[in-house]
């Protein structure tokens, strides 16, 4: 394909009109002013479009889109306990894999491209991403609560047998990671046994790091006063490249343990203001030069994928978090919602719009209302574009999703299959 006389944000984060963009397979393979040699099958008129790298969700549990709506007006413990819990006993492989499939589809549709998903029926998952066309890197969650002896633990030979069968799935589409679901739902043999798998496999380590006040605070308790950072790095969990959700009440040594072990930090402000979490300290984090991502948390916390609301909060929630509103600047914010969140992944060549990197791209209207005037476009699309904008959703060269309409996905199947999944396990409780 060819993008022709069309507005990109470029490798850089700035803006350059009339340009061509040429993407052959699966990669980008020229972005210049004059139009390139060669025949690109189909061109694409970029007036009044921005072409720009898609999104990447750095913490999610797709499968929880079965539960949007489900639990609300309740702090985390009592969400998970009363609600979440009870219905996660009764999923299976039918519900995971249409729960998937339907969060792939509004993913797609918000600019997502990429989700670093934590849970678990691996394989129903990994099977509706392929199918999706989308991306993920995916981990079986692992949680002891019980103590048990931890080669004893089921979800640790799923978290084997999915490094061994889906580690670079579907052209390396999939990605497999290792996860410690929290210290709150483990021992210390179960974190240093997760944090060895990590190294043996060679994958990222992906984790919940002090999301709320009571986790962090009855962790210090349990652990002779350590926080959960202090703790995860004594059990060997940051030794490798190392995902960490929230981190809303990490300590300022907390941060520095984030910083010399090169953790990215996946803030998830929506989520975390909707169960009243607090706020990550994004700001400070970045000006400590610790990479930070963005992801959306689930759907059943959120309540939706909307990436544009994400970055808008992301940026806004830094400000008053420090009652500074020169903070996070509309490229910190961009940056972490790209290439940060492909960084998080390990997808080094993605997440930027560059020759040579992965086509996961999207396109933005810049012909409405709520772009103009344009005082300056990267404000623009922090600040004032809305998921409707978003016209285009491409991974890896193939457009998935445009104008509404799915290449890869029967959404109206998707809907009724996941409303029947859902029906159910209601029937079920």
């Amino acid at each position: 394909m060819l993008f022709k006389e069309i507005t990109i944000l470029n490798k850089d984060l700035e803006i350059e009109k009339d340009m061509y963009v040429a993407v052959e397979a699966d990669r980008i393979t020229y972005i210049g002013k004059t139009r390139p040699d060669g025949d690109f099958g189909r061109e694409y008129d970029g007036r009044n479009r921005l072409l720009m790298p898609a999104f990447y969700n750095a913490h999610a549990h797709s499968p929880m889109a079965l539960m949007r709506g489900y639990g609300e007006n309740l702090a985390l413990q009592d969400w998970l306990n009363t609600r979440i819990f009870p219905f996660e006993d009764k999923l299976d492989s039918n519900a995971v894999y249409w729960g998937t499939m339907l969060c792939m589809a509004e993913s797609l549709r918000f600019g997502i491209v990429s989700s670093s998903d934590m849970y678990y029926f691996v394989p129903d998952m990994v099977r509706a991403v392929a199918e999706s066309g989308a991306k993920a890197n995916i981990s079986r969650a692992i949680a002891n609560p019980m103590g048990a002896p931890f080669e004893s633990l089921p979800s640790l030979q799923e978290a084997k047998d999915a490094a061994a069968q889906f580690n670079g799935y579907a052209d390396g589409r999939i990605i497999i990671d290792t996860s410690l679901h929290a210290e709150y739902t483990s021992n210390e043999e179960t974190a240093r046994g997760v944090a060895a798998l990590a190294k043996e496999t060679g994958t990222i380590m992906h984790v919940h790091l002090s999301e709320t006040r009571l986790e962090h605070e009855e962790c210090k308790m349990r652990h002779g006063g350590m926080t959960p950072a202090q703790y995860f790095e004594s059990c060997g969990l940051f030794d490798g490249p190392a995902l960490a959700a929230h981190c809303v009440w990490c300590e300022d040594e907390d941060l520095e343990i984030l910083k010399k072990h090169g953790v990215v930090a996946a803030s998830n402000p929506v989520s975390n203001l909707k169960l009243a979490s607090g706020i990550c300290p994004a700001a400070k984090m970045l000006q400590m030069g610790i990479t930070v991502a963005i992801g959306t948390d689930s759907v059943s916390s959120n309540n939706n994928l909307n990436f544009m609301e994400e970055i808008k909060t992301f940026a806004a929630l830094a400000k008053v978090k420090e009652m500074d509103p020169t903070l996070i600047t509309p490229k910190e914010a961009l940056y972490a919602a790209t290439a940060a969140g492909a960084k998080a992944q390990g997808r080094t060549d993605c997440g930027v719009l560059a020759a040579g990197n992965k086509a996961d791209l999207i396109l933005v209207r810049t012909d409405v209302p709520n772009m103009h005037p344009v005082h300056s476009m990267i404000n623009n699309l922090v600040y004032a574009a809305v998921p409707g904008d978003i016209v285009m959703t491409m991974a890896d060269g193939k457009v998935l999703y445009e104008n509404g309409e799915y290449t890869s996905i029967d959404l109206e199947k998707t809907i009724f299959e996941a409303q029947a999944a859902t029906d159910h396990i209601l029937h079920q409780l």
